[in-house]
């Protein structure tokens, strides 16, 4: 598939998405969504890669929904409005409740980590798109808003549930209700990103990151662990645990487990095939 509004490449085992409209701060429309779930889709399937970093052009992550995709939705009174229909996961992807099928909660579903490289504003569906990675690295020059209650919007397309999950109630409230900006230390601070970088140094710290999970974790741990998790939160401590159970067995005979074993008491570098 020929991109237009995203660039899509691989190197040393990491497909690195970008959102390419930076004059607009790379704001979201209908072509965008479409092309980052084919690349989704491409990385989840490809062989080659390991890890996924998805980012942003020039001085922005994702200014949010594009203004005219707004405009027509208040034009039209509603009737353009973007729904939620359930397209499903990614082909090829992990087996997920139907939860993850939605519009835009299906990074989950991917097989393999999916690393946010916030490197400037990150507002609106641009948050969320950046909450539904697994992991969050943030330049410290990097705003954060929900937007929405200033907009006369309500908490879209999942985000009610995520931010809670990530940083509590009480601060998911605040930025919801709010919808004011807040910067990378008050967001490091209160677990809405895992790191936060010098800007300039913030693609390479993400890069390194990225590329040691390609090089030296185990691809199906990643698989097993990332569904282990999306589940979980949608289960109680007992499932959690007995679905644990029943997954041991089989890491104990797969390739990777004995691979583990053996370059660790080697001294070498991991030589994982994923099975």
């Amino acid at each position: 598939m020929a991109f237009s509004e995203i660039t899509y490449t691989v190197d040393a085992r990491v497909a690195t998405i970008t959102l390419n409209r930076p004059e607009k701060l790379n704001a979201w429309t209908r072509t965008m969504e479409t092309e980052v779930r084919a690349a989704m889709t491409t990385a989840g399937n490809d062989d080659a890669v390991r890890a996924i970093v998805l980012t942003g052009a020039g001085r922005g992550f994702c200014a949010g929904a594009d203004m005219s995709l707004l405009s027509d939705v208040s034009a039209s009174g509603g009737d353009a409005r973007p729904g939620d229909a359930a397209p499903g996961g990614i082909a090829g992807g992990l087996d997920l409740p139907p939860d993850y099928h939605l519009r835009y909660a299906y990074f989950p579903t991917v097989p393999k980590p999916v690393v946010a490289a916030i490197n400037g504003p990150a507002a609106g569906l641009g948050l969320i798109m950046a909450l539904y990675c697994d992991v969050r690295f943030a330049a410290d020059s990097a705003v954060f808003t929900t937007a929405f209650a200033r907009r006369g919007l309500i908490a879209e397309h999942g985000i009610s549930w995520l931010l809670p999950a990530l940083v509590g109630h009480a601060h998911a409230l605040d930025l919801l209700l709010s919808a004011r900006k807040v910067d990378a230390t008050e967001a490091v601070a209160m677990g809405l990103v895992n790191q936060v970088h010098a800007g300039p140094a913030l693609m390479d710290a993400t890069m390194a990151y990225a590329r040691d999970l390609a090089e030296n974790v185990s691809p199906r741990s990643i698989r097993v662990m990332k569904r282990q998790v999306y589940r979980a939160v949608l289960q109680s401590l007992e499932d959690a645990t007995l679905i644990a159970n029943a997954e041991l067995p089989g890491s104990f005979v797969s390739e990777d487990f004995k691979e583990g074993v053996a370059h660790f008491l080697e001294q070498r570098p991991a030589r994982f095939s994923g099975r």
